[in-house]
């Protein structure tokens, strides 16, 4: 992948954010208003509450984004996933798709979801792969969501650990 590194969303990363998510979005659909609050105002609409945004930058570019938005108390919603058509096909999907699922485990998340379209096919695929499964439509600010996922995660106390007879990894 030509070392591509994950950071943390600044104000200066705003118009790359927009760009790479303007570009795939006019790939398959059209920019819907909440496209455009989410995409203008990030400080307002995805990072409050512990939200994150994450970029992608491969030799110091920005190459692919991912937000990160807090939904509730312990559930986050993947939304803004997009990597330029350069980029596409080296793995920085996965890259952001994991670091994002591993921001909301750090910050508690029991569930992260998610809203697609079948005509993105290769992110749904992207999205079954890291372990997100389909559950029924819900009311949606975009009219073309007709994909809706999520991804249970355990907590810390939920995971499990091994018992006296199981084998056991040594240092």
């Amino acid at each position: 992948m030509n070392h591509v590194t994950v950071i943390p969303y600044s104000p200066q990363h705003q118009a790359a954010f927009k760009q790479i998510n303007i570009d795939w979005i006019t790939d398959f659909f059209a920019v819907e208003a909440h496209d455009l609050e989410q995409l203008d105002s990030p400080e307002l609409h995805i990072l409050p509450n512990g939200g994150e945004i994450l970029l992608a930058q491969k030799d110091g570019i920005v190459v692919g984004t991912v937000a990160i938005i807090r939904t509730g108390a312990d559930e986050f919603e993947l939304a803004k996933m997009g990597v330029v058509k350069e980029a596409r096909g080296l793995g920085i999907g996965r890259l952001l798709c994991e670091a994002a699922v591993a921001y909301a485990r750090d910050k508690g998340a029991r569930r992260v979801w998610l809203e697609s379209n079948k005509r993105a096919a290769a992110a749904v695929q992207l999205y079954e792969s890291v372990g997100f499964v389909h559950i029924p439509l819900r009311d949606s600010p975009y009219t073309r969501a007709d994909v809706h996922m999520e991804l249970l995660l355990k907590t810390v106390s939920q995971q499990k650990t091994p018992t006296s007879s199981e084998p056991q990894l040594r240092s």
